[in-house]
């Protein structure tokens, strides 16, 4: 296991989002003057946005009734000579409130009406105002670019004049198409879209919600909403402020708190219109509640100390919460993909220096971390979602919007250069179970859920199981080697130690021998000690290799031996007690035979010596420079002479510096800082320095280096293993859709490798990485092995 993941799972909600948007009241450039459409076409501007008729009524947030207005066009609109109007539900008598000024694009323009007699607040300063008593339930508001009085019962919504129609409640006796839900005196009809949205459909069009009042200076003054908190940055401009009667909609909630959504977002989809409320016990609120809360603004980072470069979530904490109406609709979930909001494809953060909490850029549009940000705590959609990563034992399911880009030929999706797939999102199963899925599976129809942050990547929590359609993919076989060709391949066991399940013994000896077609030499990786994570001083591994021969024996496979190197206790890495080193287990039944050179130990240096132009090696098995500070806590490698039918090969099988402690893909900190990659450099130096004393001697030499080496194909590790034309790494030969040993978060790459001298480049070889493990639920190892078929002959 290569990639260190912090655990310890204490799953909480997250933040982000911008300021407002513009203000309105008078803007330069043309304005409209009102003409006679009506309201069967779809305004092409001015629309009614919000109706609310519980103003003064028991238990009311505000004090008086009102109409907002909302302008979807691009251009401003004089008001002048325009009204808005009022009828009962089945009533032809018509009030009206005549407007004024003009309400600029995108903007919103507050009539103000009559108020009842009980108490609540105060709305923003009204644009307009008239003294129309509203009913709180069910009744008809129509704007109208005259001030001529309606007269209509029924058909209002296409009587001359009349731009925008609303029928609210069931009982309404006009509308446009179907009225909107019954309201009260706690809820509002709200336009989708932030007022936007326009079917000449009222159903369609409104959802029933807490009121959420806008003037024309909306977004520069007024309550404190959701996306007020969250401000376009990585970090709360309200962190540590108390902000009071903040509106939303629960729309899912978990032991420790819930998320709450505005029904009536900002224009701004760089801002974030979902938080998280920290209650620290079990919430009373239920899922469709419309509630306000009060409570101070923090910053959670997840992980703790093991967390430092996680990003934050915001949170409401220490909340006060009151509840203004219950089984509210559910704010539109934002679907990201193809018909919605498209990842960035390529970039994680390209313009931060250093630290995205600190460096004052946010472009939700161009890097992924931001775009991700933008959503924080907020419902989301993904269709058809493709699976790109195997469900893991915490639950968690990686997968993208369909069509991302570049996928495998199994349907993952390749970490590349420059291309570390900001597009990836993990499911998880933190409010409903999540399904058993291999890569390549698809999520059928729509997945939902809430956005959260955590364990150093963008999490959506769904709401409920998705359905699954899967891709079918099978393990796949290699071809079998031809009588001339030597097989050799390698393979991470994964923490291989005696007390494992005979059914992983089973297993692999399968993958082995029908898999990878019993090969003639193996180099295992993560070969645990006879005592495997006990830490008692044991170092010998005798007992877990004779379990895992005698299960490929049982198999059907070849008779195989071994050799390796016991290692100092504990100073290998890896779990500690376990002692996890390489292995080189190999079958003689071919022509392969191992030449055995005594003395090579745990610290004792093997060296290349010359006889007479022809190379061999001091000790077989030995270590390569054992006391270098390189491998310190790091698997040694293992060197060793062979021949096979009567001519030498050196192997090299080696297990690189592990990449714990590197900063994640969507940390705070970008570029993200991969501090385990000196090591690696300086590992893989010895390693070319130890091939090239040997092709120094005989430039034709045959010489194998393979193993987990942690990295990638693409990175400065394999460049210096390749530099000078030494060594030939097989992964990079492979189409980029190939390129993949390892699957980790979602992200299909290449950690293990297979590097040949030139002289065996040189020849016929046949080079198979052979996906058996990674891509599934299911797996014996967290790696798939490889093998290359070389004619020696």
């Amino acid at each position: 296991m290569e990639h260190a993941e912090e655990r310890g799972r204490s799953k909480r909600g997250r933040r982000r989002a911008a300021v407002a948007v513009s203000g309105v009241v008078a803007v330069a450039g043309a304005l409209l003057t009102p003409y006679g459409g009506t309201a069967h076409a779809v305004s092409p501007d001015v629309v009614v946005s919000q109706v609310f008729g519980g103003g003064g009524n028991t238990g009311a947030p505000y004090t008086n009734d009102f109409i907002e207005l909302y302008n979807r066009g691009t251009t401003a609109v004089s008001l002048s000579g325009w009204t808005v109007q009022y009828a009962s539900a089945a009533g032809s008598s018509w009030s009206k409130t005549a407007l004024s000024g003009s309400i600029a694009p995108h903007a919103y323009y507050l009539v103000q009406e009559a108020a009842g007699a009980g108490a609540g607040s105060a709305l923003p300063t009204p644009d307009a105002t008239g003294t129309i008593s509203m009913s709180a339930t069910s009744a008809k508001v129509a704007l109208v670019t005259n001030a001529t009085a309606l007269t209509c019962s029924t058909g209002c919504a296409t009587q001359p004049g009349v731009r925008d129609f609303v029928g609210y409640g069931s009982s309404a006796s006009s509308y446009e198409a179907a009225p909107t839900g019954t309201l009260s005196s706690t809820t509002a009809a709200l336009r989708a879209g932030s007022g936007a949205t326009d079917t000449d459909t009222n159903s369609a069009d409104f959802t029933v919600g807490a009121p959420a009042p806008r003037n024309s200076s909306w977004g520069s003054g007024g309550g404190t909403r959701i996306h007020d908190i969250q401000g376009t940055t990585h970090i709360s401009p309200f962190k540590a402020q108390t902000v009071s009667a903040v509106p939303g909609v629960v729309t899912a909630k978990s032991t420790t708190g819930f998320w709450l959504q505005d029904p009536a977002p900002d224009t701004n989809p760089a801002t974030s219109e979902g938080v998280f409320v920290y209650t620290s016990t079990a919430p009373t609120v239920a899922v469709g509640d419309s509630v306000t809360v009060s409570g101070t603004v923090s910053e959670f980072r997840p992980g703790g100390t093991g967390g430092t470069t996680n990003l934050t979530t915001t949170e409401i904490t220490s909340p006060t919460v009151t509840t203004v109406a219950r089984g509210v609709p559910l704010p539109a979930a934002t679907v990201v993909g193809s018909g919605g909001r498209v990842p960035p494809g390529t970039v994680i953060d390209n313009d931060a220096t250093g630290d995205v909490e600190t460096s004052g850029t946010f472009d939700a549009a161009s890097d992924g971390i931001d775009f991700w940000e933008s959503m924080e705590g907020m419902r989301v959609q993904l269709t058809n979602a493709a699976v790109v990563g195997p469900r893991s034992s915490f639950g968690e399911v990686p997968v993208v919007p369909a069509g991302s880009t570049t996928r495998t030929n199994r349907g993952g999706i390749v970490y590349q250069s420059g291309d570390p797939n900001p597009e990836r999102v993990i499911l998880d199963d933190v409010l409903a179970p999540t399904p058993t899925v291999n890569v390549g599976d698809t999520l059928t129809g729509a997945t939902l859920g809430v956005l959260d942050y955590s364990f150093g990547n963008f999490e959506l929590f769904v709401t409920a199981t998705p359905a699954v359609t899967s891709g079918g993919i099978a393990q796949e076989t290699t071809a079998t080697p031809t009588a001339g060709q030597l097989s050799t391949a390698t393979f991470n066991v994964e923490n291989l130690a005696p007390a494992d399940a005979q059914t992983k013994y089973d297993g692999l000896a399968r993958q082995i021998v029908t898999n990878l077609q019993a090969p003639d030499l193996v180099a295992l990786e993560e070969v645990q000690d006879n005592s495997g994570a006990t830490d008692n001083g044991v170092v010998a591994c005798d007992q877990t290799m004779t379990k895992l021969i005698s299960a490929i024996t049982a198999a059907g496979g070849p008779s195989y031996t071994y050799r390796q190197i016991n290692p100092t206790n504990n100073a290998d890495g890896g779990a500690p007690g376990g002692n996890i080193r390489q292995v080189l287990m190999y079958r003689t039944d071919r022509g392969l035979a191992f030449t055995d050179r005594a003395g090579g130990t745990a610290t004792t240096a093997d060296a290349v010596v010359d006889t007479a132009g022809v190379p061999s090696l001091k000790y077989s098995p030995g270590r390569i420079a054992p006391a270098d500070s390189a491998w310190s806590s790091s698997r040694k490698p293992l060197a060793a002479e062979l021949t096979w039918q009567g001519k030498t090969v050196f192997v090299i099988a080696n297990h690189f510096n592990s990449k714990g402690g590197d900063q994640p893909l969507f940390g705070h900190f970008q570029p993200p800082v991969a501090s385990s990659e000196t090591q690696r450099h300086n590992q893989a130096t010895l390693v070319k320095n130890f091939v090239d004393q040997i092709l120094a001697v005989d430039a034709s030499a045959s010489v194998i280096v393979l193993g987990d080496l942690n990295d990638f194909e693409f990175s400065q590790t394999t460049d210096i293993l390749t530099a000078g034309g030494s060594l030939v790494d097989l992964p990079r030969t492979l189409p980029a859709a190939e390129r993949y040993t390892y699957d980790y978060q979602g992200n299909s790459q290449v950690l293990d490798h297979i590097l040949i001298s030139p002289s065996l480049a040189a020849k016929a070889y046949g080079y198979d990485v052979v996906h058996v493990n990674s891509e599934f639920a299911a797996q014996l190892s967290d790696h798939d092995p490889q093998v290359v078929r070389i004619p020696l002959l």
